[in-house]
């Protein structure tokens, strides 16, 4: 243990803070840039990645998408993600049939392209239909192909996370400037 924490032991005290500070800078400006995004966007989750195959062969599992939510009149066949009321998992699908708009609250009906049937059983009970105020997050207005992979093999194996955070964390005590 020792061996692996000498260089960290022997630096001087202003090199120590200043690759904390270094650290800190790194991750304020990623958390800002997210920020930015959802106020810019108008949504709570400006980026988000594909996890299934429902809306194949529109985008692939790890597809990254971009979303924007300023556009509050949605046609069918847009692509859509919304959030269900007590699920965390946003879900990316087209919108099929809308209902509404104008003075009375537009409604949604959404399916996968890859899907059989319609999403009301996705929906959270009792709900027929999505509130395009409330439950949709954003419309797609662009992707990037698989660049999202990486979050899904971080989630589906926990100890890459593990390890990828363990390598960032030798790389910024052991940095040299």
């Amino acid at each position: 243990m020792n061996s692996l924490l000498g260089p960290l032991a022997s630096a001087p005290p202003r090199q120590l803070l200043s690759q904390t500070l270094n650290f800190a800078l790194v991750l304020s400006t990623a958390f800002m840039l997210w920020k930015f995004l959802s106020v810019l966007t108008d949504s709570p989750s400006p980026i988000v990645v594909v996890l299934s195959g429902s809306m194949e062969p529109a985008f692939q599992r790890g597809d990254l998408l971009f979303l924007w939510n300023r556009w509050k009149d949605t046609k069918i066949g847009e692509i859509v993600v919304y959030n269900v009321k007590g699920k965390d998992i946003p879900i990316v699908h087209r919108v099929v049939r809308r209902f509404g708009g104008g003075a009375k609250a537009l409604r949604l009906l959404t399916k996968g392209d890859n899907n059989a049937a319609d999403d009301t059983e996705l929906y959270a009970a009792g709900q027929a239909y999505l509130n395009r105020s409330k439950d949709v997050i954003g419309s797609v207005v662009g992707f990037v192909p698989f660049v999202g992979y990486v979050t899904i093999l971080l989630s589906e194996y926990p100890w890459l996370k593990t390890a990828l955070l363990g390598i960032m964390g030798l790389t910024v005590i052991f940095q040299r400037e």
